[in-house]
């Protein structure tokens, strides 16, 4: 094998996500068709991922360097391990190749913060002043963005920033010294974006400057950063919420990267959020970085509908089933009211309607909006470690790994066009 996982700086980036191992020549076709100008992602993959899907880092690398190689693949492919929170899972990802780590620090964010009176905000604050020496380098400043906002770093929004993320600054710094300390003694270079979006509300300006700011100034080499933006990013769905609104937010964030970087501003859950794909193209001028992952599982399950209806009827069964339970650790909010069950629909392509939806049923310009794609996005692990569905999946997708392909290229396309709209 010849090809090689390399840091990509600000070149646009967009990462697939590949949780069986058998989705990157569907990944390569779209980029082949319509990815100029961007670089891709191949080997994407989270911990708790690879947990769920009792996949190992060298076989989420190995699939998807093998399959860019068969596909015809020879230019340069980034490779992110994904949602990072331990020295270990920087070790195991390391020691394979990964190039690209994403920290996810949201174990140490006081998720509470963004509720706490003005007393008790100080109170909190009196029990982490000791690991926020830099408070006092912002209070009472004001950031002028080039989009003509005003950032005010206040007293309040000050004490809000360090007590909702003080202890999760330290986490990620320490993680980023990790992971330099780690690739320098292999002689390899690496990348490190920041996760912040698993929160309950926005980032604010104050806090993504603050952030951002404390990670580059101790050391961190940050080339990407994920806020928690306005609206809502649900999974398998397109983007809920004030379009024009998240237009001047995104501007605003984007000038901030701009300023302290830069650094490009990177999308979470971005599985099919094409209504404001090229908003956050056109806001960042191109310096941006996308990341999808359990929207080319569920187009693996259009397979299954296209060539075993009684296996994807199966699986919908099964995925009612285990939802309640599944959907624990992920932001959805599909009820199983959202999709009838297999007894209810006895036509296989309104079961497919109804649970994956079809490209031709959305307006122009629009991503998914059926919430029934949600109850078979979250059961994922479950099913592919079923140790009957499991291998049924795997078994149907490697025998027809030429209609996977097809669905994965179209589906892409869409994608990546949307984003190079706003370009």
């Amino acid at each position: 094998m010849t090809l090689q996982c390399k840091t990509l700086g600000m070149t646009p980036s967009f990462g697939f996500g590949d949780r069986i191992g058998l989705a990157t020549p569907g990944h390569v076709a779209a980029m082949h068709e319509a990815g100029s100008g961007m670089a891709p992602i191949f080997p994407q993959q989270s911990i708790r991922e690879m947990t769920r899907t009792s996949r190992t880092p060298a076989q989420v690398m190995n699939d998807a360097l093998h399959g860019a190689e068969a596909s015809g693949w020879t230019g340069v492919i980034g490779a992110d391990a994904d949602h990072l929170k331990t020295p270990a899972d920087v070790d195991v990802t390391a020691a394979v190749g990964f190039t690209f780590f994403t920290i996810d620090p949201s174990g140490y964010v006081d998720q509470k913060a963004d509720d706490y009176s003005e007393q008790v905000t100080r109170e909190k604050f009196d029990s982490v002043v000791s690991e926020v020496p830099w408070i006092n380098a912002y209070r009472g400043r004001q950031i002028t963005l080039s989009t003509g906002t005003k950032i005010e770093l206040t007293e309040a929004a000050c004490l809000r920033a360090a007590v909702k993320y003080g202890k999760a600054i330290n986490q990620a710094v320490s993680l980023a010294d990790h992971i330099r300390s780690v690739q320098a003694a292999a002689g390899r270079d690496h990348e490190i974006e920041l996760s912040v979006d698993e929160t309950d509300q926005p980032t604010t300006l104050a806090e993504h400057y603050i952030i951002a700011d404390q990670c580059l100034s101790r050391g961190m080499k940050l080339v990407s950063l994920a806020p928690r933006f306005i609206g809502d990013f649900e999974k398998g769905v397109d983007f809920k919420g004030d379009l024009a609104a998240l237009d001047r937010s995104l501007a605003d964030h984007a000038a901030i990267a701009k300023l302290l970087g830069p650094y490009k501003l990177s999308l979470h859950s971005g599985s099919d959020k094409l209504s404001m794909y090229g908003s956050l193209a056109k806001a960042t001028g191109g310096c941006f970085h996308v990341k999808t992952a359990g929207t080319s599982y569920l187009e693996a399950l259009r397979v299954v509908a296209r060539h075993d209806a009684a296996l994807f009827r199966r699986l919908i069964d099964f995925a009612r089933e285990r939802y309640n339970t599944d959907k624990a650790t992920y932001h959805v909010s599909a009820t199983l009211n959202s999709a009838p069950t297999t007894a209810e629909c006895s036509d296989i392509g309104e079961l497919e309607r109804h649970y994956l939806e079809c490209w031709k049923d959305v307006p122009q310009g629009r991503g998914f909006t059926n919430q029934g794609r949600q109850i078979l996005h979250c059961t994922f692990g479950s099913t592919l470690t079923d140790p009957t569905l499991g291998p049924a999946v795997k078994s149907l997708l490697a025998a027809n790994v030429g209609t996977y392909t097809e669905i994965l290229r179209e589906h892409f396309v869409r994608h990546l066009q949307a984003l190079k709209a706003g370009m």
